[in-house]
């Protein structure tokens, strides 16, 4: 999901701080949620800024760490499947990864390759 504008951002902190309405009524004046009407206030009154903040967390990738192993399988099996590369890797680390996973990882270090039938 995509942030708020800077404009909107604006408006809400303006619209609350400029007369006696509560949080809610700013939220359904603007149709957010109360706890954005609430994390922008806070946002305004720490940092002084309306900005978007970075995306923070998401989840690290099993494959993480591994590249060297993955390059040897691609290099030593190049005409692999998905699922072949998916059943290697779990043969060799004891770990089971999704085709997707597998795929998106290849995807990334631009791996990807034309198989061969």
């Amino acid at each position: 999901m995509r942030a708020y504008s800077l404009e909107l951002r604006q408006r809400i902190v303006n619209t609350y701080t400029a007369g006696n309405i509560s949080i809610r009524k700013v939220a359904e004046l603007f149709q957010v949620s109360k706890s954005t009407v609430q994390a922008l206030l806070k946002q305004h009154r720490e940092q002084g800024t309306l900005f978007p903040l970075p995306a923070t967390g998401g989840r690290t990738s099993h494959l993480q760490g591994q590249e060297n192993l993955l390059r040897s399988m691609v290099t030593n099996h190049p005409d692999y499947t998905l699922s072949e590369y998916c059943e290697d890797w779990a043969d060799q680390t004891g770990e089971w990864v999704s085709q997707s996973t597998m795929c998106r990882w290849l995807q990334q270090q631009g791996l990807t390759l034309k198989k061969t039938t």
